[in-house]
C-alpha cells in the first residue's frame, strides 16, 4: 500500500506556517524534508519523524516507536490526534530538523573522460 496524494497535502498543509518544509517522492512513498534535511518518512499513509532527544521530549506521553518499512531505523510514529494538532506538529518538525546535523554538500561528479585508442 503506498501513500495517498490527500495525506500528502494534508500533511504539507498542517504545516505550512513552518518555512523550507517539501515532500520527495521516493520509492512510491515520500521523504519529508525540513531546511534541506530529511525529518521524516511518509508511508502507508503514516508519518514517521526521525527520532531526537528534543523530538522525543516534545512529545512525551504520545510517543510511540514504529518502522517506515521493514528494516527501516526506528522512528517516531506520529498518530493522527498529532497529526491534527498543526502548531504542535510544525514544533516537532522544527525540533527535529535543529537537532540533525547539516546536509553534506553535493559533490559534482566530473563526466568521464573519454580515451582515445589509436
Amino acid at each position: 500500500m503506498s501513500t495517498s496524494q490527500s495525506t500528502v497535502d494534508y500533511l504539507l498543509d498542517q504545516l505550512s506556517d513552518l518555512p523550507n518544509v517539501r515532500v520527495r517522492k521516493m520509492f512510491g512513498e515520500y521523504a519529508l524534508y525540513c531546511d534541506e534535511k530529511v525529518v521524516g518518512l511518509v508511508c502507508d499513509d503514516q508519518l514517521f519523524v526521525k527520532i531526537t532527544p528534543p523530538g522525543k521530549a516534545l512529545v512525551g506521553e504520545h510517543y510511540e516507536e514504529g518502522e517506515a518499512y521493514p528494516g527501516a531505523k526506528p522512528s517516531m510514529r506520529i498518530g493522527a490526534e498529532e497529526l491534527d494538532d498543526s502548531e504542535r506538529l510544525c514544533e516537532l518538525i522544527r525540533r527535529t530538523a535543529n537537532a540533525l546535523p547539516a546536509p553534506r554538500p553535493k559533490t559534482k561528479t566530473k563526466a568521464k573522460a573519454k580515451t582515445k585508442t589509436g
